[in-house]
C-alpha cells in the first residue's frame, strides 16, 4: 500500500500507472487536484461550493473510468482540466444557465494580471474596479471568458490552454486577445462618469 509520503513523491503519470492494479490509489490525484479544479469550477461558473463539489464528484468519477483512455504524451493537469471544463458545461446544460465568473476566492495578484490585461491598472478604487472587472468578463462569450479565466486566473500557458480546450495554440491566442478587445469596449461603455 502507498502512503501519503510516497505518493506526495511520485509524478502523475506513476499515481495513474499504479491505479491500475490499486484503484484507491487514483485518490491521491484527486487529493492532488481537487482544490484546484474546485477553483476553477467556481471561477468559470460562480456556483456555491456544494455544486462545484457535485460538477467535481462527477468530473473525478468519469476520469477514474476513462483513466483508460489517458494518453501519457499529455499532461494529466490537462487532461483534468478538460474533464472539469466539460463537466461543468453539462452542468450548466441541464439546467440552462449560463455560466459566470466570480472573484471571491481571487488573491490580489490574479486579478491584477486581469487588470492589468484589460487595461484597467490605473483604476484607483480597488473594490469598485474588482466588481467591474467581474461585470465584464461575465459579458463576454464563454468561448472568450474561458480562455482569459485559463490564462490569467488559472495562470496556464497558451499550451496548455490549448490543450484542456482543444484548441491550436493560435486560436488561443487570437481568442485572448479578441477578450482583450471586447473587454476594453465593456469597460468603457461601463466607465463612471468623470467631469474634466
Amino acid at each position: 500500500m502507498l502512503t501519503e509520503a510516497d505518493a506526495r513523491a511520485k509524478s502523475d503519470r506513476e499515481l495513474i500507472a499504479l491505479s491500475a492494479r490499486e484503484p484507491e490509489v487514483f485518490l491521491y490525484l484527486v487529493r492532488r487536484y481537487e482544490d484546484r479544479l474546485a477553483r476553477f469550477v467556481r471561477r468559470i461558473s460562480a456556483v456555491s461550493a456544494e455544486d462545484a463539489e457535485d460538477i467535481l464528484q462527477e468530473a473525478f468519477l468519469k476520469m477514474y473510468t476513462h483513466l483508460h483512455s489517458y494518453d501519457p504524451h499529455w499532461e494529466f493537469s490537462s487532461w483534468a482540466y478538460r474533464i472539469v471544463r466539460h463537466e461543468t458545461i453539462s452542468a450548466f446544460r441541464k439546467r440552462q444557465a449560463r455560466p459566470c465568473v466570480t472573484f471571491a476566492d481571487l488573491g490580489d495578484e490574479a486579478v491584477s494580471r486581469l487588470a492589468s490585461f484589460a487595461d484597467m491598472a490605473a483604476e484607483t478604487d480597488q473594490t469598485l474596479g474588482r466588481e467591474r472587472l467581474e461585470r465584464a468578463l461575465n459579458k463576454l462569450d464563454v468561448k472568450y471568458r474561458e480562455a482569459v479565466v485559463l490564462k490569467f486566473l488559472e495562470d496556464k500557458t497558451y499550451d496548455e490552454i490549448a490543450d484542456i480546450l482543444k484548441l491550436p495554440p493560435g486560436t488561443v491566442a487570437t481568442r485572448i486577445n479578441r477578450a482583450k478587445k471586447k473587454l476594453a469596449g465593456i469597460l468603457r461603455l461601463t466607465a463612471p462618469y468623470v467631469r474634466s
